[in-house]
């Protein structure tokens, strides 16, 4: 089943194991992009973190900027800017910066801030985070959309008589999508400024089934404001590794992703797995960590598509718009680069419909095979009598036989 359009991206967090040298960890992380460009990925959404030593882009901004003079077509997205870090006048004057430097290919990701050991850096209490991002966001909409001053105050940021001094460089302006944990409150805000959504969710225990439970989540709250809520920008955030089979594909991962997950997840920020003897396992079962061949990925995002709901299309198919892997160093450099390489060329293809018309030649050409090159045979034969020559004994068994797959 092809899913015409779906994206294919990565959400680089990055993570990237406490001793790693940090200064070689950001050239490998543009690295990938610039290999997804040239793969024909759509898009790469990086982070913005301050702390817990693992995920060490502290600006989104200048990694993007820095991404865009590498690459030719891929989108680069903000995975997420922490709105209640920054002022929203400057966090919307740096993406419509970023929107005429790139020529319309950057994209603005909301959250609240992931990580709560950054918020408290700042004295940001916990429980005003999402308050502040919604705040935040809608400082950023009435910028964006550039039509008369913008006054608000809230007990964090004020806008006096504000206004962008460079309107966006995409109009109306350029993508923007919220995240999506495991409250409510992402699908809300992005449901009803009708903006794209980032189901980081997805990847977690008991997430894809929540999926169709989050959009109709958002899709109320679109129906209050009128916004359109478009499955087309929802993304769908999971953890993907691709080998030639089942069990290479295992074995790449065998010692990264256990170390990760564990120590990172469950010793550092004190989530699940904690006491799993299996995360990996737990992950596979769960369909949250889609690690095989091709076929087993495939077959893996057909089934978490299936979550998101059957009463709301996207290009003819039910779903999302696209499906994000979570960049981690599971494999080796050279099997993480090989499954990006893999997915593009046997994965991709089955949900962006491009393989159609390759299948459909094929299967023309050899369902008519005598009747249209059947008579080669006779052309063959004629053009070695024309020169006076007899034909060699490997092409007189052809001629003889009826084969016609000689030139």
């Amino acid at each position: 089943m092809a899913h015409r359009g779906l994206k294919f991206g990565i959400f680089l967090a990055p993570f990237h194991r406490p001793g790693d040298n940090p200064s070689y960890a950001f050239r490998r992380d543009m690295e990938v992009i610039e290999k997804l460009d040239e793969l024909g990925f759509d898009e790469a959404w990086i982070g913005e973190h301050h702390s817990a030593g693992w995920e060490t882009i502290a600006s989104p901004e200048i990694f993007i900027a820095a991404a865009a003079e590498r690459t030719k077509h891929i989108m680069l997205g903000s995975g997420v800017t922490s709105l209640p870090y920054h002022h929203p006048l400057l966090v919307a004057q740096r993406f419509v910066q970023l929107d005429h430097m790139t020529r319309g290919r950057a994209m603005l990701g909301c959250g609240p801030g992931a990580l709560v050991s950054d918020a408290y850096m700042m004295g940001i209490p916990a429980d005003a985070q999402r308050r502040r991002m919604e705040e935040s966001l809608d400082a950023i909409m009435a910028l964006l959309a550039c039509k008369e001053p913008v006054t608000m105050k809230t007990d964090w940021f004020e806008l006096k008589d504000a206004r962008l001094h460079l309107a966006p460089y995409t109009y109306p302006h350029f993508p923007i999508a919220v995240a999506s944990v495991t409250t409510p409150s992402g699908v809300m805000v992005a449901g009803k400024h009708g903006l794209g959504l980032l189901s980081i969710g997805a990847g977690l225990p008991g997430g894809p089934q929540k999926l169709h439970e989050q959009w109709k989540t958002g899709e109320a709250e679109a129906a209050k404001t009128g916004a359109t809520f478009s499955r087309d920008g929802w993304r769908l955030v999971i953890n993907v590794h691709v080998a030639e089979t089942d069990e290479r594909a295992r074995r790449d991962v065998a010692i990264g992703e256990p170390l990760e997950t564990l120590s990172y997840f469950s010793e550092t920020l004190g989530r699940p797995p904690m006491r799993s003897e299996d995360p990996l396992g737990d992950g596979l079962r769960a369909g949250t960590t889609l690690v095989g061949s091709p076929e087993t990925v495939a077959a893996g995002i057909e089934r978490l598509l299936a979550h998101t709901g059957q009463d709301g299309e996207i290009n003819g198919k039910y779903g999302a718009g696209g499906v994000l892997f979570r960049a981690n160093d599971w494999a080796n450099r050279e099997d993480t680069l090989r499954s990006y390489e893999l997915f593009a060329r046997w994965v991709m293809p089955r949900f962006q419909g491009s393989a159609i018309t390759t299948h459909a030649s094929r299967e023309w050409a050899s369902a008519n095979r005598n009747g249209i090159f059947g008579p080669s045979i006779g052309a063959i034969k004629k053009a070695f009598e024309d020169a006076g020559q007899e034909a060699p004994d490997h092409i007189r068994m052809r001629l003889h036989t009826g084969k016609v797959d000689v030139a």
